[in-house]
């Protein structure tokens, strides 16, 4: 397996994975998910156990106002840690009211690639700004570029929020604006059908939606499809990445919510 493959995989265990929410905060009164709320997933690569990925919504302080903080990590487990080892960070905030991205900060590992990036979204500039340094090249000056931006635009962790919290009906289609460091791209969802998908956790029925993200956001061919809870919550319950290295999958394990002072419950 050549690196460059495995260093998809990796970035794709991220990018596919529910990723999107530990305090207390003033929720939209349509949200489907509230801080607090972690979700794990076990990962696969075709026939082999990849990883696990956990999502956690939090707020960047504790006031009513203070914005959502969303936490992700990736990281590798088994025999694909022993081809190329994954340990990844990514930490995104975004507005509460409007869930526009402020911003993601990624640290990333994976085998001898270390890299630290920022993207910061100046929306009265209406810029992205990319601060990006090579972990492995700690004299070598830091990588900065600037992008335009529409008025509001996700990151690849808040598009699963901002997913979640739209109004999904088959036939239909959602757009929304993806910025990952470079030029923003226009991702369409197309919300496909509604399926039974059997979990760790229990069988859910399901809308099927498939962003198009290859050939644009990202830059390989391949498909993506994600399964998402056809209850109020939308909760993101499998992610599948098709690909010419095989398949990755993501499946739900646990949901568990944390408040302030209290224990936490799972479902």
């Amino acid at each position: 397996m050549h690196i460059p493959k495995m260093r998809l995989i990796s970035a794709l265990v991220l990018v596919l994975l529910p990723i999107m929410l530990a305090g207390a905060a003033a929720q939209n009164p349509s949200d489907p998910f509230t801080p607090g709320e972690t979700l794990t997933y076990d990962v696969m690569w075709t026939v082999f156990r990849a990883g696990q990925v956990t999502a956690t919504l939090g707020t960047t302080g504790q006031g009513p106002h203070d914005d959502y903080q969303i936490t992700a990590t990736a990281r590798s487990e088994g025999f694909v840690s022993l081809l190329f080892d994954v340990d990844n960070v990514f930490r995104a905030t975004s507005n509460p009211q409007t869930l526009c991205s402020e911003g993601i900060v990624k640290n990333v590992m994976e085998g001898r690639r270390h890299k630290d990036t920022h993207i910061s979204f100046n929306y009265a500039r209406k810029l992205a700004f990319l601060d990006e340094r090579d972990l492995t090249q700690p004299s070598a000056p830091p990588k900065h570029a600037e992008f335009d931006i529409p008025p509001c635009v996700e990151d690849v962790v808040t598009a699963f929020y901002y997913l979640r919290r739209q109004h999904l009906e088959v036939g239909h289609s959602i757009e929304l604006p993806v910025n990952d460091g470079s030029k923003t791209q226009r991702v369409i969802v197309e919300v496909q059908a509604r399926e039974k998908v059997q979990t760790p956790i229990g069988t859910f029925d399901t809308l099927r939606v498939e962003p198009q993200v290859f050939g644009g956001l990202l830059k390989r061919k391949g498909r993506m499809l994600i399964w998402l809870c056809a209850d109020e919550r939308h909760m993101p319950v499998r992610i599948k990445a098709m690909m010419a290295v095989g398949s990755i999958t993501g499946t739900l394990r646990s949901v568990t919510y944390q408040k302030q002072n209290a224990p936490s419950a799972t479902r």
